[in-house]
């Protein structure tokens, strides 16, 4: 994202807006509140991404800092140290990182991208950057290899040249290995791209390089020239050394090994193939998948391993991809879940030329990273602690809540902590680098995530990190074998019948609901304890809109429009619901009255967290499939649950189990309906509020409760059309509930006394209020029915309606009443359950005050606009038209440090925050220029400057629009960069110093530098400075403060030097001691004897 300056979009926004500025319409006097939030107070930045890299392409690993890299086919770079240290980075020409070399222990990390283009990134400060970048131009790169505490990057390309690189100051050197030098003379054919690239272990002067084609050559940089060449009649894929320098592994695409000697020209010592069939008369065996990988690791005390990724037999059809590790005799193939992208083994030591001792292996899948202990038996994988498996399931909707109350974290996190796996390695999680943020900023956050296969996930958001708390699978409630014949709606997702379509949730008295994609709504109460449901609770509600006279049989509920099933208190709830209408289409054979899922008959054990109390379906009617759920709310202190779709409304008080109301849209204008719809039966209009008690009162199980007046929506002599996209008159008859608001407020205008109320907003524009009149709590609670009285239309805005909210008469956000949690399942001592289960008392302004001083302000938000109403006068005192050409995506009134603001996220990428309650513009950020269905369908803000969205289809962004945030980031992120010894070389033992064996060193500086390699062709590659350098700086912090942190980490790395030449000088002094002292003893031994005797 491009750095902006926040300042001068704000001043953009005076001239050039997508906005018009905000329009006061009233009397003024009486509102004039004091604003605190002011346009200094936002500023808009990424602050961490979470998830696992999508399209990952490419693996490194620092052995000694211990941080693992990740790139992706989108350039983006991922690095993970310890648990809740990981980073994001992204290369700007977005092309696919083919390979990733860590400069080991040096902070510093070598991408090789598919544009061919090599980047060097700082990963010393907290936001990694690039240092520097080279771009080729004529040739390809297709292999990298940077030998450990070398400088000097070995690049290999697509026409077989390998070009060196100074990784300090990411210039060519001009010394190239040419492919035809390399390869034998007589060889008539181009040998194919580079493949591997590594140096002899013991001799760093000895290169071994493998072409496609199947030649390896053994260069040697001192002579320029091929040592040994060594041919094989299938392609390889890759090559690797024993530690010792002596012998050296091939794989092929034939899915053999072939094991060859250094100094052994002809043939391979060894050819295997791992997961060949052995023919009894010693032919070869038959061919096999290529083996993409090898890696060759020695153990001091026992066999090598020998691990490679693919080789499969071809007559495995259906087989998931395998890593076959071979020890000794054992061979263990281990199955991955997703294909294998690439694997790396983790060794405890960083020298090529020692023993490697492999204790792990990270493997990194298209669709998850598993690590293999290799020390235990069985191999065992390690528990992942990263947040890895957002996408388990696709994501389907999510809900962000910052400032939760603290019991939630740990209560949530002791009822998920029994979901864990058992059977996993014992040990530590090897990936342990890097230091976690300072951060000062501590609140509870929460993410909640619905996923396409019903499970709904609850993360620890807290302190920009990510951990999975709890997953509650509703599918659950559900028998999973539907049958072709009572498969409910073809209409409905087949695929994913239970996919979470609306979530909401009360923190504080823990209640969940959720809407699925097959039109049910499944209400949860959380506990503690475990508990047996021997019949899940079911009510079965119709829902149905009829536009014809013809199509609607007469009688049977009011013209068939609306019809709600009731459970008779004493009857079971399963069976419950008025006789179906006859049938009006063929290919439902009864008609209707069936829902899309069957819910579970048979016993449901529920463990402790989140248990279903109550499922409500949608059921078909007329042969017309439940129109989906498109609004959900609930409300923890009422215990009602209202969802809205297409057809209209239900109200379901999940206390009694019983369907409160069951209206249709058009119902709830009652007489005011703006489009003058004529009743179609010639019955007389009701009055707006009266006609709906009288249906509300008596008994709960009155047939005629479940039956509403008619209204009839076929006059197509509306008066005015508001939204220019409603042409047709079928569009504007369906009419669909967009959003839901319980508060208590002002019922009707001129009211003096606050009631409970149900704000509806619809797809049109159209806000109305229901006033709810609710039992005393206790015993009547569970008695006496609620009562719902539409109180009329409250305003209308242009385009459906998204969000609204209440502010008291000071300008703070009113919260909505609420329970506080109680244990469910504890039956004993009623009466305290009873005391907690008494609604909080919500305060009431004096009716005195009611005079001239406004007491409560209603905000509403719609696609195009948003309107301040002051209540109870129902007066619109403030407007703002917040886009004309686009549309708002997702709206929030949100509290921040210093006050309320709604923010606003548009479909043409505005993040846009404005004051509340004058609408006053105070951000306007053009974030996102390109939005798909995924971020449309995710995007959330919360409380404190925070949101999030879903990135892609694995990985969530978290971005911060509070200025606050933005300044404390520095500190709350983690390091990924840690001060760490470099472990000892490995002792090269007397004799062998003695007689020339052990590593070879080479000084290559005097082989590539420009002295004797001369300059490197200038039309080859061309260097770009990066960033990084300046980034780096501002990273470490401005002024004084800086230069001193930046001597003090100077003065530490001298420190550091130095304290390794001391370290170097006392061993070389030791070694001197040593061989000064075997000398001495060798002249005793040798002082008496003859010249003849030795």
């Amino acid at each position: 994202m491009k750095k902006f300056n926040i300042r001068k979009v704000l001043d953009g926004l005076k001239e050039a807006s997508s906005s018009t500025p905000s329009v006061q319409v009233g009397p003024q006097e009486n509102h004039l509140i004091q604003e605190s939030l002011q346009s200094e107070h936002f500023q808009l930045c990424k602050t961490v991404r979470h998830g696992f890299p999508y399209q990952p392409s490419s693996m490194a690993f620092d052995p000694v800092q211990k941080i693992l890299a990740i790139g992706t086919q989108s350039g983006a770079l991922r690095l993970f140290g310890r648990p809740g240290v990981e980073c994001y980075c992204q290369h700007e020409s977005g092309a696919a990182v083919i390979q990733l070399q860590f400069l080991i222990n040096e902070g510093a990390l070598v991408s090789a991208l598919a544009d061919d283009s090599v980047h060097l990134w700082n990963l010393r400060q907290k936001r990694p950057a690039i240092l520097h970048s080279l771009k080729f131009n004529r040739e390809r790169i297709t292999y990298c290899h940077l030998p450990f505490q070398s400088k000097w990057l070995y690049i290999g390309t697509e026409r077989g040249n390998i070009h060196i690189v100074n990784v300090e100051s990411f210039t060519l050197s001009g010394y190239v290995i040419m492919w035809n030098k390399a390869i034998e003379l007589s060889s008539k054919a181009h040998p194919g791209p580079v493949v591997h690239i590594s140096d002899n272990p013991m001799d760093e002067g000895k290169l071994i390089i493998g072409f496609e084609s199947g030649i390896v050559a053994l260069w040697d940089l001192k002579s320029k020239k091929a040592d040994y060449r060594y041919t094989y009649d299938e392609a390889i894929h890759s090559v690797a050394w024993h530690h010792e320098g002596k012998q050296f592994i091939c794989s092929h695409s034939d899915g053999t090994l072939t094991i060859w000697n250094v100094r052994g020209q002809g043939k391979p010592i060894q050819t295997i193939t791992p997961h060949g069939k052995q023919p009894k008369d010693g032919k070869k065996p038959e061919p096999c998948k290529p083996i993409l990988k090898v890696e060759y690791k020695t153990t001091r005390n026992g066999e090598p391993f020998i691990i490679l990724s693919g080789g499969l037999s071809y007559d495995t059809v259906g087989r998931r991809p395998c890593l076959t590790v071979m020890h000794g005799k054992s061979t263990a193939v281990l199955e991955m879940d997703y294909p294998i992208v690439d694997f790396l083994t983790l060794c405890e030591t960083p020298y090529p030329n020692d023993f490697q001792e492999p204790y792990a292996v990270v493997v990194l899948l298209e669709k998850d990273l598993v690590v293999i202990d290799l020390a235990q038996n069985g191999y065992p994988i390690f528990e992942n602690p990263y947040p890895l498996t957002i996408h388990e399931s696709p994501v389907t909707c999510c809900e962000y809540f910052a400032d939760c109350p603290v019991d939630l974290i740990p209560a949530l996190y002791s009822v998920g902590s029994r979901q864990k796996r058992q059977g996993y390695s014992k040990k530590e999680w090897p990936i342990s680098g890097g230091n976690w943020g300072q951060g000062t900023q501590s609140y509870p956050e929460i993410i909640i995530t619905g996923h396409a296969d019903g499970t709904v996930k609850f993360w620890d958001a807290s302190a920009i990190m990510l951990q999975v708390l709890y997953k509650l699978k509703t599918a659950k409630v559900f028998d999973r074998n539907r049958s072709k014949e009572d498969k409910g709606s073809q209409d409905v997702s087949d695929e994913d019948p239970f996919a979470i379509q609306i979530m909401a949730w009360c923190p504080e008295s823990r209640m969940l609901c959720v809407a699925g994609v097959s039109a049910n709504v499944i209400i949860y109460r959380f506990s503690k304890l475990e508990v047996t449901t021997e019949v899940v609770q079911l009510l079965e509600v119709r829902m149905q809109y009829e536009l014809n006279d013809i199509e609607s049989p007469d009688g049977g509920g009011g013209g068939g429009e609306q019809t709600s099933a009731l459970p008779t208190p004493g009857a079971s709830p399963q069976t419950s619901g008025p006789p179906s209408h006859p049938s009006t289409s063929s290919n439902n054979s009864d008609g209707g009255n069936m829902p899309c899922l069957k819910v579970r008959s048979t016993p449901l054990k529920q463990s402790a967290g989140y248990q279903v109390d109550l499922v409500v379906q949608l059921v078909w009617v007329s042969g017309e499939p439940p129109q989906q759920i498109t609004s959900l709310a609930l409300n923890s202190s009422y215990g009602l649950v209202v969802f809205g779709n297409s057809n209209g409304l239900a109200v379901v008080d999940y206390i009694q189990k019983t369907v409160v109301l069951n209206l249709g849209t058009v119902e709830l204008y009652g007489a005011n309906d703006p489009y003058q719809r004529q009743p179609r039966s010639p019955r007389k209009t009701r009055q707006p509020s009266g006609g709906l008690c009288d249906i509300n009162e008596g008994s709960a199980t009155s047939e005629d409760r479940c039956k509403s007046p008619t209204s009839d929506h076929r006059d197509n002599s509306f008066s005015r059309s508001r939204s220019s996209s409603v042409t047709s008159i079928d569009k504007e008859a369906r009419e669909a509930i967009s959003s839901f608001y319980f508060c208590e407020t002002f019922a009707r205008k001129g009211d003096s006394t606050l009631t409970p109320c149900l704000n509806v907003g619809t797809t049109l524009g159209t806000v109305l209020a229901l006033a709810l009149t609710l039992p005393p709590a206790g015993e009547q609670r569970q008695l006496q029915p609620v009562i719902i009285s539409p109180t009329g239309m409250l305003v209308r805005l242009k385009g459906s309606i998204m969000r609204m909210s209440v502010l008291d008469s000071t300008g703070s956000q009113l919260p909505s009443a609420y329970e506080p949690w109680f244990e469910p399942n504890v039956t004993a001592d009623g009466e305290e359950r009873e005391k907690v289960r008494k609604r909080r008392p919500v305060s009431v302004s004096p009716s005195t005050s009611q005079d001239l001083n406004e007491s409560q302000y209603a905000v509403v938000c719609s696609e195009k606009q948003a309107k301040v109403i002051s209540l109870p006068s129902q007066t619109c005192i403030y407007k703002h038209s917040i886009t004309e050409t686009s549309f708002i995506l997702r709206a929030d009134v949100v509290q921040m440090s210093l006050g309320v603001c709604l923010a606003c996220f548009c479909a043409n990428g505005h993040i846009m925050t404005l004051s509340l309650p004058g609408l006053r513009p105070l951000m306007d950020v053009n974030y996102l220029p390109l939005t798909d269905m995924r971020i449309a369908r995710t995007f959330c803000f919360t409380n404190l400057g925070q949101a999030m969205y879903l990135c892609s289809p694995t990985e969530v962004q978290r971005i911060t629009y509070s200025q606050d945030t933005c300044e404390n980031l520095q500190e709350m992120l983690g390091e990924l960069f840690t001060p760490v010894e470099t472990p000892e070389a490995p002792n090269r033992g007397f004799f062998k110093g003695l007689f020339g064996g052990g590593a070879q060193s080479l000084d290559r500086e005097e082989l590539f530098g420009e002295v004797s390699a001369g300059k490197a062709s200038r039309s080859l590659a061309q260097h770009i400075p990066g960033p990084g350098g300046l980034e780096g700086m501002k990273g470490a912090a401005s002024g004084v403060v800086g230069d001193l942190a930046r001597a003090r980490i100077a003065l530490d790395e001298r420190g550091q030097k130095l304290g390794e030449l001391e370290e170097r000088t006392a061993a070389m002094m030791s070694s001197a001691d040593s061989f000064s002292k075997h000398a001495h003893d060798m002249m005793l031994k040798c002082k008496d004897k003859k010249w003849y005797q030795f």
